[in-house]
């Protein structure tokens, strides 16, 4: 019991737990729109762009949120029209963009920094790599993502569920469609910090199926992801502490194990 009370003193224990926490929230309550639109792979897609981005910023030796953020929103911006209107639809568009934007970065680190520990912080995740100011910037963009969901909540919900209906009734469903699409830019980004550009989809899509599994209204839904989002990246991260685990994986895991059981409660 000592050694649990000693963990959270700790003050990269506390950033991460905070921004952590945040982020989990962040992607649970998009990631359920996102999974019922058949929008789920965006979020790995835009990793992939995001470890592009922290690549070249780490490069060129710039702040590498100042980089990421701008270029991922504007990336999903970009494949949401695509994908709507141009020749290439959907998963096409994101595998094209995503396996383009991962082969930037590993061009740009290898022909610069190499692939040294912060690198591969982005690919993986590490509770170390969050400084406090990465916190504190964190946690203003978690926050404005919340307050955009729920003042928002009625017309993402409209256009999650009935699209066209919501476009006859004269709801403006591309600028939610984009909402959508740059909340959770922002999202990944700032989760990528920790859960790495290869593991922060989880983070979206495992809460979501888990909470339709023992909910079938879209509010119980949300709330429930929140929750399970929530709850395994905290056990996650304090599992990976006394198992010296990597964090990402650890909470990954977590994620698993909570979606089988949902999957075994929601049969009964």
């Amino acid at each position: 019991m000592n050694e649990f009370l000693h963990l959270f003193s700790f003050h990269f224990m506390q950033r991460a737990l905070i921004v952590g926490g945040l982020v989990s929230l962040c992607a649970a309550l998009l990631g359920v729109s996102l999974v019922l639109k058949r929008y789920s792979m965006i979020g790995d897609g835009l990793s992939h762009v995001g470890f592009g981005a922290l690549a070249i910023a780490s490069a060129l030796h710039v702040a590498p949120l100042a980089v990421a953020v701008p270029v991922v929103v504007v990336t999903a911006v970009l494949l949401l029209r695509l994908s709507q209107n141009g020749k290439i639809k959907g998963d096409a568009m994101i595998a094209i963009i995503s396996s383009s934007a991962l082969a930037i970065g590993v061009i740009c680190v290898s022909v610069t920094t190499g692939m040294n520990t912060e690198v591969s912080s982005y690919m993986f995740g590490s509770i170390l790599s969050l400084s406090r100011s990465d916190a504190i910037l964190s946690g203003i963009l978690s926050a404005a993502v919340l307050v955009l969901f729920v003042l928002f909540y009625p017309r993402l919900f409209a256009v999650t569920f009935d699209e066209t209906f919501s476009k006859a009734t004269g709801t403006n469903t591309e600028l939610y469609n984009t909402l959508l699409a740059v909340l959770t830019a922002i999202t990944v980004v700032l989760g990528m910090r920790m859960m790495g550009a290869l593991l922060i989809s989880s983070l979206i899509i495992f809460p979501a199926l888990s909470a339709m599994r023992v909910c079938s209204s879209f509010k119980r839904v949300v709330i429930c992801a929140a929750v399970i989002s929530v709850s395994c990246f905290v056990l996650g991260t304090i599992a990976s502490y006394f198992l010296e685990t990597p964090t990402g994986a650890s909470i990954v895991a977590a994620n698993l194990l909570c979606f089988c059981g949902c999957a075994l409660i929601g049969k009964h």
